[in-house]
C-alpha cells in the first residue's frame, strides 16, 4: 500500500500536467484504431458484436501485459526502479485534482457571471449536449460529473491498484476509456460497444458502493446531511440507467439536500431519467465546491480504510 499511498498523494499534487504521455491517450487511439478496422468488416449486428467483444478483450490486454512486462523489466534491473514505474504508472490511472480543476472551470465562469463559458468548461468534462443549460442545469451536471468520476476516476482505479498494483489498474482505465467511447446505448454503438458496457458495470459494482458508503461518511466530517446522504442513497440508487451511476449521486444528492438527475440530451438524442435525492433547496454554484470537498475526503477515507485492510491481511 506504500506505493499506492505514493501515487495517490502524487496525483493530489501534480495532476495531470498537460503535454504528459498519458496511457490513456494511446488506449484511446487503440480503440479507435480497433474500432475503424471491425466496421470495415463487420455489416450486420452480429458482425458488430462479435467485434466488439474482440475489441474489448484486446484493448484489456495489450495495456495489461505491457505494464506488467515493464515492471517485470523494471524490477530485473533494479528493485527501486520497479517501485518508481509501479508508483508512476498507477499515478496515470488517477484523476482527482484533474477532476478538481476541470469541475472548478465551471465554478468561476458561474460565478464571473459567464454562462456560455461554463457551458463550454461543462463540455470538456461530460458527454451530454451544453450548449442550451441554464445555469441549474450547469451546476447539477457539474456535481453529476464529479460525483460520478470519484468512482470511476478515483475510488474505482484506487480499488484495483490495492489488489493487483499498476497492471490491473491500467486494465481497469481500459475499461473505463472504452465504456467513455464506446458504451452508449444509441445506434452507433449499441451492438458494437454491448460487451464493453457490460464489462465497465461489472468491474465497477463493488467500487460504485464503496463510494456511495464512503461519500456519506464524509458529508458526517464536513457538517453536510449524512442522514439524508445515506437516506437518499439507499431509497434512489436505483434511479439511473447505469446499475452503478446511482450509488455516488444518490450519497451526494442527499448530503448537500438537492436534486439530480432527470432528462438530458447526449449526442442529439434525450435520455429521460428518473430524479435522485429531494429538491429541498434549489442548486447553486457552490454545490459544486463542495461535491469536490466529498469526493475528495471520500477518496482519502478510502484510502485509509484499504491501508488498514491490507495491513490487517498482511499481518
Amino acid at each position: 500500500m506504500v506505493n499506492v499511498w505514493a501515487a495517490y498523494l502524487l496525483d493530489l499534487i501534480i495532476g495531470d500536467p498537460r503535454g504528459f504521455p498519458h496511457p490513456v491517450i494511446y488506449i484511446g487511439k487503440l480503440i479507435s484504431f480497433l474500432e475503424n478496422q471491425i466496421r470495415k468488416k463487420a455489416k450486420t449486428e452480429h458482425a458488430l458484436r462479435v467485434g466488439g467483444a474482440f475489441l474489448t478483450l484486446i484493448t484489456v490486454l495489450i495495456p495489461f501485459t505491457l505494464t506488467w512486462g515493464v515492471l517485470f523489466l523494471a524490477g530485473k534491473i533494479h528493485p527501486y526502479l520497479f517501485y518508481f514505474m509501479n508508483i508512476l504508472l498507477m499515478w496515470t490511472c488517477l484523476a482527482t485534482k484533474s477532476l478538481r480543476v476541470e469541475s472548478m472551470r465551471v465554478y468561476h465562469a458561474l460565478a464571473e457571471g459567464d454562462l456560455p463559458q461554463a457551458r463550454i468548461n461543462l463540455s470538456y468534462i461530460v458527454g451530454r449536449d451544453t450548449r442550451e443549460l441554464e445555469e441549474d442545469e450547469v451546476v447539477k451536471a457539474t456535481v453529476e460529473t464529479v460525483a460520478e468520476n470519484t468512482a470511476d476516476g478515483i475510488i474505482a482505479p484506487l480499488f484495483y491498484m490495492a489488489i493487483g498494483g499498476a497492471p490491473l489498474a491500467m486494465a481497469y482505465k481500459a475499461i473505463n476509456t472504452m465504456d467513455s467511447m464506446i458504451g452508449y446505448k444509441n445506434e452507433k454503438y449499441l451492438h458494437l460497444g454491448r460487451t464493453a458496457a457490460k464489462l465497465d458495470d461489472l468491474v465497477n459494482w463493488i467500487p460504485a458502493r464503496i463510494t456511495g458508503i464512503f461519500l456519506g461518511l464524509s458529508s458526517l466530517f464536513l457538517n453536510f446531511n449524512v442522514g439524508g446522504s445515506f437516506k437518499i442513497l439507499l431509497r434512489d440508487r436505483r434511479n439511473h440507467t447505469s446499475p452503478n451511476c446511482g450509488y455516488p449521486e444518490a450519497a451526494t444528492a442527499g448530503a448537500l439536500d438537492i436534486q439530480l438527475g432527470g432528462t438530458h440530451t447526449y449526442f442529439q438524442q434525450t435520455v429521460y431519467k428518473p430524479t435522485i435525492g429531494d429538491d429541498i433547496r434549489p442548486v447553486e454554484g457552490e454545490d459544486i465546491k463542495r461535491t469536490v470537498k466529498l469526493m475528495y475526503l471520500a477518496s482519502f477515507l478510502t484510502m485509509v480504510v484499504f491501508s488498514l485492510i491490507f495491513w490487517m491481511i498482511k499481518g
